[in-house]
Parts: structure tokens; C-alpha cells; sequence
């Protein structure tokens, strides 16, 4: 389970966010983030029994700020992506713990811009299964709506009056929900995670044989 000591540490990190405040706790944050990584190793266990996991990228703290308007040096959250393995196995599963801004997602959540391209060229000829996936009232009471920004218009070649622009329009294809810190730190928290992660499958298995087809339906592999 999350550890609620990590949730104080990063609601004080939020409020004290300087070098010298975080050196002085060095060794506390180090401890909370080796239990955060056993956790986030837990659930890449788990995730396996229902999908094959290439690795679990868990995101430094430390923040890049050489270009950054906002120069506060550390991210006041712990975050974790687990990656699918293999060219068949397409998007990712996704957690964020920032204390009242706790979420978990799936998806696609930069896609190259060849993978948009066909992702927007499946759609123009066929919305229909995506449809079908994203509103079955499982997948829709766990996961609720589509998320991921939209441009305001058409994209280039493609027709505005089109009756699926709606989703053409997605330069990102994702799925997020939201936990309390009760929510996180509690026992069960961990199979609620792999629980939503299993209801959202359905939707990268389909992506993921979209974008490893043409639009004849014929293998890139």
C-alpha cells in the first residue's frame, strides 16, 4: 500500500519547495520512495498475470528546469509509467500520487505523429468499434470519458463536417480516473489499481492491432 508518510512528504515539499529544505530530508524521502518503488514493482507483478509489462519508469523528482519559467526545483508528486513489451503491445498504464490530485490512466498519451496520422485515418473510414469499446457501460463506468487534448478545427485533409470529427480531432487517446488520499493509502488500493488496468485493456488491445495494421487490415509485423 501507499505509505500516508509519502503523502505528508510531498504536501510539505509542495509548501517548502527548495533545495536546502529537501537535503535536510534526504533520507526520509529516499526511504518513502524505495517502499513507492516496491509498490509500483507490486503492481508490474500483478499487471503481468494479465498482460506482458516491459518495465515500470518511475519519474525522478528532481525537475528540468533549464527552459522553465517556473524555476521551484522539485515536482511535489511521485509518478510511474508501466510500459507494454514488444512492438504488439502498444500504450501504457499510468500513475500519479500528488496529494488530492491522486490519479491512474491508460492510453496514448503522446503519439508519434505517424501513429496519429493512422490512429485519425481509422477513424475517417470506421469510428465504429472504437465507439463501441469506450462506451460499454464497463469500460465507461470505470473509466468514464475520453481525455487527451483536441485541436479546434479539422485536421489538415480531413473533413470538419465529417461525422466522427469528434474524435479525430484527439492528438492524445487517454483515460483517467482520480482517488482520494483515503482512497490511496488504504489496503485494497493495489487490486482497484489492477482492477481499472484490466477494464482498460480492451481499449490498448485495440489500438494496439490498429496501429499495427494498415488500413486493409494487413500486418505491419
Amino acid at each position: 500500500m501507499i505509505d500516508p508518510a509519502l503523502l505528508e512528504f510531498l504536501k510539505e515539499l509542495a509548501q517548502n519547495n527548495n533545495k536546502p529544505w529537501f537535503e535536510e530530508r534526504k533520507a526520509d524521502f529516499k526511504k518513502l520512495d524505495n517502499e513507492f518503488k516496491d509498490f509500483t514493482a507490486a503492481v508490474m507483478v500483478e499487471l503481468n498475470q494479465n498482460d506482458v509489462i516491459e518495465k515500470a519508469k518511475k519519474y525522478r523528482i528532481y525537475r528540468d528546469i533549464r527552459f522553465s519559467k517556473d524555476k521551484t526545483p522539485f515536482k511535489a508528486h511521485r509518478s510511474v509509467n508501466w510500459l507494454r513489451a514488444g512492438a504488439d503491445r502498444r500504450g501504457s498504464y499510468y500513475m500519479r500520487i500528488k496529494p488530492n490530485e491522486n490519479v491512474i490512466g491508460i492510453g496514448f498519451f503522446g503519439p508519434e505523429k505517424e501513429d496519429l496520422l493512422r490512429i485519425r485515418k481509422e477513424l475517417e473510414l470506421d469510428a465504429q468499434e472504437m465507439r463501441d469499446i469506450i462506451s460499454s457501460p464497463s469500460f465507461k463506468s470505470c473509466w468514464g470519458e475520453l481525455q487527451g487534448e483536441q485541436l479546434k478545427t479539422a485536421p489538415r485533409n480531413f473533413d470538419k463536417n465529417h461525422p466522427d470529427i469528434d474524435l479525430i480531432r484527439f492528438k492524445a487517446f487517454y483515460f483517467m480516473k482520480s482517488y482520494t488520499d483515503k482512497e490511496v493509502t488504504s489496503p485494497d488500493f493495489m487490486d482497484k489499481v489492477i482492477e481499472s488496468f484490466h477494464t482498460g485493456r480492451t481499449f490498448l488491445d485495440y489500438m494496439t492491432d490498429l496501429l499495427t495494421t494498415d488500413l486493409n487490415g494487413e500486418s505491419l509485423l
